[in-house]
């Protein structure tokens, strides 16, 4: 049998509402499993760390990306490569601080968030793709680059974006290596 071209592209897809469809029956059932949104947005933090210690072997291996030289480069390799492969969407980065250790990936359209309208008015504190914070975290971590990972806007909120915030805690020259 021979295959149809475009088939792989509407495989990803399904995937892809499949994979969206599951994490809001997950975080549905978070919320029936905990009273406060502090302890689902945690959970989810948790759980989105675990992934991306694991996913980041997948994203060196299929993206063949070089190491980058700076937190500018790291932000710009996460906005516009590690979400159009996994999210299928890219984000725009913007530094934050003159230090530049600080920086926003803003999403016009999150993927997470497809078959959500708005959060429940008793759900007002809830981080709703807080599992994203976990995945960039840990990923970062795995690569030796330990960072704070924050929602600072978010769409099912009334904001116009979705963005997330991530602030390196070492700064760049702390990064650098002797060698003897």
């Amino acid at each position: 049998m021979s295959r149809q071209p475009g088939r792989k592209q509407e495989n990803h897809k399904i995937s892809r509402e499949l994979f969206v469809l599951t994490y809001g029956a997950l975080v549905a059932q978070l919320c029936k499993d905990y009273e406060k949104d502090e302890d689902v947005n945690i959970c989810l933090d948790r759980m989105g760390y675990n992934i991306g210690i694991r996913l980041i072997d997948d994203f060196l291996a299929r993206s063949a990306v070089k190491k980058c030289r700076s937190y500018s480069e790291t932000a710009d390799m996460i906005a516009q490569v590690a979400f159009k492969m996994y999210l299928g969407v890219t984000a725009s980065v913007r530094c934050s601080s003159a230090a530049g250790n600080e920086f926003s990936l803003i999403l016009d359209k999150n993927p997470l968030m497809d078959f959500v309208e708005e959060l429940p008015a008793e759900r007002a504190s809830l981080c709703y793709c807080n599992l994203l914070c976990g995945v960039i975290r840990g990923a970062l971590e795995m690569v030796h680059l330990a960072a704070e990972v924050t929602f600072l806007q978010d769409r099912l909120k009334g904001d116009a974006v979705t963005e997330i915030g991530i602030m390196f805690l070492r700064k760049a020259e702390d990064r650098k290596h002797k060698r003897n």
